[in-house]
């Protein structure tokens, strides 16, 4: 029996996710920054950053490293099943969401930081309003409505899967918030209705896809190597730059 209850104990033991956050806190935007670690230990293989950073607010009783007690940390979230892109966010280097980022997958520690290119409001907590003001200068809507085509369906949806959680900015290297070029989070939402659209809507999405996306674009597609989705960055460029530019459909 003895050696039954030990080696269940081991079992249990090496089941055991022990691991180091790194999170990098900041008061409010006009506060400096600092790095905030945490011990976190957990049996739940399935555990993410997400569930980790929700399990350390609702509990309210962890301390870091130094014996401080950890204060809620600020970061967004909705569904938590992959759909939504609120959780995105700097994980060891890579913009990722926190709810698709396993702590299985990493050794010691994490480091996570919140997106670089937009104002940070609080800890992880950032301020994507650009993202949603680009695509009103883009006009990115229908007035109308848009028939969608057998053959353009795979493309459509192909665009209409963007989560507008802002990671293929983060590692673009011609994006910046203050600039005119927005992105694949403004071409790959455009480059659906650049299909579907036709007359005058289509003649002022493709003038707006010119100014906005063909002139700034370097064509690094790094934003594809991130995209939660994943999305075929590249496929949808190539077709929207030769709807813009011959009209070919």
């Amino acid at each position: 029996m003895m050696k039954r209850m030990k080696k269940k104990r081991r079992k249990t033991e090496s089941a055991e996710i022990k691991i180091r956050l790194k999170i990098k806190r900041q008061d409010q935007a006009d506060t400096d920054s600092y790095m905030q670690e945490i011990d976190f230990v957990t049996i739940e293989q399935n555990m993410t950053v997400a569930t980790a950073l929700e399990t350390i607010n609702r509990e309210g009783s962890y301390r870091d490293v130094s014996g401080n007690p950890v204060a809620p940390i600020a970061w967004e979230c909705s569904c938590m099943q992959k759909k939504c892109g609120a959780c995105a966010m700097v994980i060891d280097g890579v913009p990722r969401l926190a709810c698709d980022s396993f702590l299985r997958d990493y050794k010691k520690e994490i480091t996570i930081e919140p997106l670089r290119k937009f104002p940070v409001i609080k800890d992880l907590m950032v301020d994507r309003a650009v993202l949603f003001s680009n695509l009103e200068k883009m006009k990115v809507w229908a007035v109308e409505d848009a028939a969608a085509k057998e053959q353009t369906l795979p493309d459509a949806y192909n665009s209409s899967r963007c989560l507008q959680c802002g990671c293929c900015l983060e590692v673009c290297p011609n994006f910046d918030p203050k600039g005119e070029f927005q992105g694949a989070a403004g071409f790959v939402p455009a480059a659906r209705l650049l299909v579907e659209l036709s007359g005058e809507e289509q003649r002022e999405l493709r003038e707006n896809y010119k100014k906005y996306i063909y002139g700034g674009c370097g064509k690094s597609l790094a934003c594809g190597t991130v995209c939660p989705a994943g999305i075929d960055v590249e496929h949808l460029l190539l077709r929207s730059n030769a709807v813009a530019f011959w009209g070919c459909r």
